[in-house]
């Protein structure tokens, strides 16, 4: 059933409310406001031993339920990785230099422990993988694939453990922060409550009545800018013409953006690049709406759901914002009907 809402039918359901929106008179067309929030996903706070210690347990239990007979090292990884923990709380700012050197060297020999068992445990995942018949049944053609997916996983997550503990670097790229859902993306959007976040980036654009007419979860490294034309042309094959104002915050803004906009045909495009400049009373008015998507977002999250993705995958997140978005949709219509 999950392929019955896939992102092009739930798009198309979002279409759908939005033109009974117009038909009831709630939304018009006329104002756009865009913004970017972040969909945590369903994962815990991903530190380098806990993310080895996953998928050494879940290579045990898919090579388990294949049938093959492999020792079990989770007892061993979880001491570790306990160990490890208690070590990392003893080198906190009020721990003298003696102690915090000794902890760190202690850490250093538990990682290549625990980096010791994963390898093995990896050489145990690839032996049973080439041992799988050459046409196996649907079940174990589906481990099959779980086991393969997690092999690769984890060999990343090998690499940067290695990379961040052994070597001291921590910028490696592409890291991975969870075994179970490898599309999370780390996240930082300069808030003081919440300076780094686990999920998925995506776009909210909104018409009146708080009408949400389209959503984007965004791909990784996508900007805020590359997403202004799409949102434009979107609305525009929504409503039959473009907006009359178009606003956005400052991550959005581009002279380029600016034109591409008062080239087809939207009227007032409100898009500050900088903090201090000077306002017209029309752009502070508009301004003034823009920073209603925030509302609109902290809505989505408290009352639809938005906060954090509960369905696994990259394709249970689009699904989980698409009907996040419908349920709010529809809220905003039934609202206006009945006030």
């Amino acid at each position: 059933m999950s392929h019955l809402l896939d992102e092009p039918v739930l798009k198309a359901v979002v279409a759908r409310v939005v033109g009974l929106g117009r038909q009831q008179r709630v939304v018009r067309g006329q104002r756009l406001r865009l913004d970017t929030t972040v969909v945590e996903t369903n994962i815990h706070y991903p530190t380098d031993s806990t993310l080895l210690a996953d998928g050494v347990r879940v290579l045990t239990c898919t090579m388990r339920q294949l049938g093959e007979r492999v020792r079990n090292r989770t007892r061993s990884v979880a001491r570790r990785v306990f160990e490890i923990a208690q070590r990392s709380r003893a080198t906190g700012h009020r721990a003298s230099q003696a102690v915090r050197e000794q902890s760190h060297t202690r850490m250093k020999m538990l990682y290549r422990g625990l980096l010791r068992i994963t390898r093995r445990v990896v050489r145990d995942a690839h032996a049973a993988a080439t041992r799988l018949p050459a046409r196996p049944r649907p079940r174990i053609r589906q481990l099959a694939a779980r086991l393969h997916a997690t092999i690769g996983i984890v060999q990343r997550v090998v690499a940067q453990t290695r990379a961040r503990i052994l070597r001291g670097d921590t910028h490696y790229p592409e890291k991975v922060v969870s075994v179970f859902e490898p599309h999370t993306q780390i996240i930082r959007k300069g808030k003081v409550a919440t300076p780094t976040e686990f999920g998925r980036l995506v776009k909210i654009q909104e018409a009146e009545g708080q009408v949400i007419t389209d959503y984007v979860v965004c791909a990784p490294g996508q900007s805020d800018r590359d997403l202004w034309v799409p949102a434009l042309e979107r609305h525009t094959a929504l409503f039959g013409h473009a907006p009359q104002l178009a606003v956005a915050d400052g991550g959005f803004a581009s002279r380029t953006n600016e034109r591409w906009a008062q080239a087809h045909g939207v009227r007032h495009v409100v898009l500050p690049r900088r903090q201090n400049e000077r306002r017209s009373r029309a752009a502070r008015a508009a301004l003034r709406w823009r920073t209603g998507s925030e509302g609109r977002i902290s809505a989505l999250k408290r009352c639809h759901g938005l906060r954090r993705c509960r369905y696994r995958g990259e394709a249970g997140t689009q699904r989980w914002v698409g009907l996040g978005v419908i349920a709010n949709n529809l809220t905003a219509i039934a609202r206006a009907r009945t006030g």
